[in-house]
Parts: structure tokens; C-alpha cells; sequence
């Protein structure tokens, strides 16, 4: 019988899950549904019970062409002629499995880091569970949660074992994020073979079209992939084509809802305005569904973060991934507190962020890295030469399968492939309130008028935004940050005039980008 990983359904019998159905039923649904391995999981009743229900999921299971797979219990696995076992790290093992399982029985094994994992492929499992992905009731006893970062680090470690060995992950995976665990998980050499569902399935109250849509969802590539990665070009091409993008910018005339920080929400909300674009602030998360309908872009600046922002993010992310909208995330002060740090994590686990910026100790929280100190949004001091920003930034991109830009005096911005350096920008920049937070903003617009290659999006939005500081900074009127202020909000606009003609003037030889070689 082939192994078909792609929809694996475990078990649940608790009265929460089943609500008075019956086991047998619900599973069977869910067959009709598209599940292609049930795997049967009983912690609590005795041996004699648990044989008599799994030979009657095996009838069920063969009538659909699909393994049973019996948690933990090779005895009841032999009573029943099921199909194999999967076993957990305190289990028996492989090896004293094979010596009692028929020869041609499917053998797997729950893995939750680099080293259970490596062991198991070396004795011979047929598939790995890997997980925890997300936090989940189901499995109270989770030593670490993975996450798609480190589930990915798992797969590309067992990538060279010389065997194939299909996966799984496991825990807390719903229709809402299954696109992005198979997205975000994949490494460069190994991709997830599937995802195992327990209660989205086993507790809906419709299991047949809760598998249905899993089946879909499975099928489809997220949302927010637009279509093939763009072919890479040149820097200098790249840069020619940043005027037609500002000018769509500025055509589009996109909205931004700014989920920011309420001390810089007025320059934030001038900025957008200036260049041509359309901002809302709404830390309110239940706005997000509504809001996102006009297909604009979500920015979550966690600069004044309270008890409510976190669950406020998460439903705007959710409504925003689900329509494929852009979404930039700037993790200001990530590492100045352990509330911030654990924020950071809830919200990467949380949803897809098309763009994360921040300064080099932000990215660093986030990738992260071990002995981050921030005082207070400040990046601390700085333990990175040039290369390594760069690598940092291209290694955390790749990793999310997303845009990074981590922000100084150097800018360096990859998309996990390539990273450019962009030396654009004015120090007065650095000594005004919001501009740092203003580029997440700009890059917001910039990622909803161009979504189709948002590393060229990103740049167009930081070359707008710098050259205009470089203009205000220039002017004889300016002699510090408070005359700095109303004159770049009078550049960007001479910018947005310019692009509206078609004058493309304003960036002629003035772009300072180079593709940083690693």
C-alpha cells in the first residue's frame, strides 16, 4: 500500500473531540473527506477494547485504500493487521519493532529535534512525526515548540541521510496555517510530505468537508505567493525600473493600516499622506477583517506594547494572510524585554510577515541569536561587521521565505538569495522621532503596488524614502531635526509630483546600491 503522507488524521477520543459520536464514524468521514493515513491513538482504555476498535477502523481504513496506524501499541497493531505502529522517543524502538512487525509494515517515530531525528532515519523509520509545530492541547507533556524555523532546520538536517523518509509535522496545525507550515517549513533541500491533523478534523462538526478543505488547502500554494520568484537582474536594471514603481505607488494611491506605535502615528500617518499613499491607525484588531477587504497592506510596530496588542496582531495577520495581502512586521525593541521577546515569538508562529524590518539587534532577536541586549528601541551596541548584517539579513530571509531589510547606516535588504546595501539616507534620519518606524510604512505601500517581486518593491520604497531625506537634508532651510521634518515631508511630495508627470529626474545617478557578495 503506497504511503500518502499529505493528510495524516490521529485520533481523539476524548468526550471534547467526539461530543457523543462515534469513533468509527468520524473517521470514516473524514476518509471520504481525502484523509490518506489514519493513525488510531488511545491513551486510556484497556488492551482488549483498543484491539476491538481498531479492527474496526482497519475495515474501515481498507475500504479506502488507506494505512491504520496504531500510537505506540505494536501488540494491538498485530491483533488488529494494521498497517505498522508509530512510536513515540519513550516507546519501544525501531529496531524491536521491525523484530515483530510483518517485514513490509510501516514504522514511524516522533521526532522534536536534530539528534531523534538523525537516530531515526539511521534505524530505519519509514516516516518521521516532527513537532511540536505550534502550542497545543493535545500534547501537554511538549518539551519545545518547533515552529516552522525549526522544523525546517530538522528537515534540512536529515536532507543528506543517503535515505528518503517521508514527514509530518504535528501540533496546533489548522486550515488557517497549514499553506504556511508546508511554505515556510520547506528547506532547500527537503520539503514536509504532510501535515497530521487531530482536532481541526476529528472535533469539526463536519469532518468529511473539514478534510475537504484541508485536502484544498493542501493543493494550493498560499496566498500570499505570488506566483514564480522573479528572475535575478543586475542591480543597475533593478534600480531603472524604481521610478515606474514609485510612479505606481503614487497612482494606486494603496492603503496602509498601521497597527504603530502611538508616538510616532502622526509623522507615520504624514509620510504616507506626503507620498501618496493612504493610512488608517487601528490597533484594533477586529477592524483588520473589514479593512482588509480593500486589499491594501498591514503594518504591526509593537513600539507601545500592552497586554492587548499581541491577540490584536494575530487577528490582523490572520485576516491579512488570508487574502494574500502584505504584511510588514517592525519588532521594535524586540530584545530590551522578556514581554517583547516572547512577543516576538508568538507573532513569527503566528503568521506570514512579507517584510520584516528592524535594526540589527530586532533582526537579531528575531533570527534568534543568543546575548541580544537592547536598551530600551535602541540597537545596542553593534557585534556585526558589514558581512555579517549582511549574512544575518540574508539568513534570516531564507529562513522565512520572505524579504528582510535590516536598517543603519548601511541598509541591507535580501530576500534569502540575494542582499544589496543601500547607503541612501541623511544622519538627520537618526534624529528624528518615527523615521526608522515611517519605513515599514513606505515599504507596505511599495509591497501592495508591486507584490510580484517584493525584494525590487522594498528597495523602490527605501530609495524614494532616502533621497527624499537626502534632498531635505541639503536645503538651506534646514538646520536641524525640526526644520528637517516639515521639508522631507515636502520632498517626498515633490517626489509623488514627479512620478505623476512621469519625471524620473529626481533618482538619476543618485541610487548608492550594491549587491553584497557572500
Amino acid at each position: 500500500m503506497p504511503l500518502d503522507l499529505s493528510l495524516y488524521l490521529v485520533t481523539d477520543s476524548t468526550p471534547a473531540i467526539l461530543k457523543g459520536r462515534d469513533l468509527c464514524t468520524v473517521v470514516e468521514e473524514a476518509l471520504k473527506g481525502g484523509v490518506t493515513v489514519v493513525q488510531y491513538r488511545e491513551k486510556t482504555s484497556d488492551t482488549g477494547e483498543q484491539v476491538q476498535t481498531a479492527r474496526k477502523l482497519h475495515q474501515i481504513t481498507q475500504k479506502y485504500g488507506v494505512p491504520l496506524l496504531i500510537n505506540d501499541r505494536v501488540d494491538v497493531a498485530l491483533a488488529a493487521g494494521a498497517e505498522g505502529v508509530h512510536l513515540g522517543q519513550d516507546d519501544m524502538t525501531i529496531q524491536e519493532a521491525k523484530k515483530l512487525l510483518p517485514q513490509d509494515a510501516i514504522i514511524g517515530i516522533s521526532a522534536g529535534n536534530i539528534e531523534e531525528a538523525q537516530r531515526a532515519v539511521a534505524a530505519g523509520a519509514d516516516y518521521l512525526g516532527i513537532g511540536a509545530m505550534f502550542a497545543t492541547p493535545t500534547k501537554t507533556n511538549t518539551k519545545s515548540i518547533l515552529g516552522t524555523s525549526g522544523t525546517q532546520t530538522i528537515l534540512n538536517a536529515i536532507s543528506d541521510s543517503g535515505r528518503s523518509v517521508g514527514t509530518v509535522s504535528i501540533g496546533g496545525i489548522n486550515l488557517s496555517n497549514v499553506q504556511r507550515v508546508f511554505y515556510q517549513s520547506k528547506s532547500p533541500k527537503k520539503g514536509l510530505d504532510g501535515v497530521a491533523i487531530v482536532s481541526a478534523i476529528m472535533a469539526a462538526e463536519d469532518p468529511k468537508a473539514a478534510a475537504e478543505a484541508f485536502v484544498k488547502q493542501i493543493a494550493t500554494p498560499p496566498p500570499f505567493v505570488r506566483g514564480p520568484a522573479p528572475q535575478a537582474r543586475e542591480v543597475s536594471a533593478m534600480v531603472e525600473d524604481v521610478p515606474q514603481i514609485v510612479q505606481k505607488v503614487v497612482q494606486a494611491h494603496p492603503l496602509v493600516h498601521n497597527m504603530i506605535n502611538f508616538v510616532v502615528a502622526n509623522f507615520v500617518a504624514n509620510v504616507a499622506l506626503s507620498m501618496g499613499a493612504s493610512p488608517i491607525m487601528s490597533p484594533y484588531g477586529d477592524e483588520a477583517v473589514d479593512l482588509a477587504q480593500f486589499d491594501g497592506a498591514l503594518l504591526i510596530n509593537m513600539g507601545t506594547l500592552t497586554s492587548e496588542s499581541v491577540p490584536n496582531y494575530l487577528k490582523a495577520i490572520k485576516a491579512y494572510n488570508s487574502r494574500g495581502n502584505p504584511v510588514v512586521y517592525d519588532p521594535v525593541g524586540a530584545a530590551a524585554t522578556h514581554i517583547r521577546r516572547g512577543a516576538v515569538k508568538l507573532l513569527i508562529a503566528g503568521g506570514y510577515f512579507d517584510l520584516i524590518k528592524g535594526n540589527e539587534g530586532e533582526i537579531r532577536q528575531v533570527y534568534g541569536s543568543s546575548g541580544v541586549t537592547q536598551r530600551g528601541v535602541d540597537s545596542g551596541p553593534s557585534n556585526l561587521n558589514n558581512q555579517a548584517k549582511a549574512t544575518l539579513a540574508r539568513d534570516l530571509a531564507r529562513r522565512e521565505h520572505n524579504v528582510v531589510l535590516l536598517t543603519g547606516a548601511v541598509d541591507y535588504l535580501s530576500d534569502g538569495e540575494r542582499v544589496f546595501a543601500v547607503e541612501n539616507g541623511h544622519e538627520l534620519l537618526g534624529q528624528v522621532t518615527g523615521t526608522g518606524c515611517a519605513v515599514g510604512t513606505v515599504s507596505g505601500c511599495f509591497l501592495t503596488a508591486h507584490p510580484t517581486d517584493k525584494l525590487l518593491a522594498v528597495l523602490s520604497g527605501i530609495l524614494m524614502y532616502e533621497i527624499a531625506a537626502e534632498n531635505a537634508g541639503s536645503r538651506n532651510d534646514v538646520r536641524g531635526p525640526g526644520s528637517f521634518v516639515p521639508a522631507f515631508l515636502d520632498e517626498l511630495y515633490a517626489i509623488r509630483q514627479a512620478a505623476l508627470k512621469g519625471d524620473h529626474s529626481w533618482i538619476a545617478g543618485r541610487a548608492k546600491v550594491q549587491e553584497v557578495k557572500l
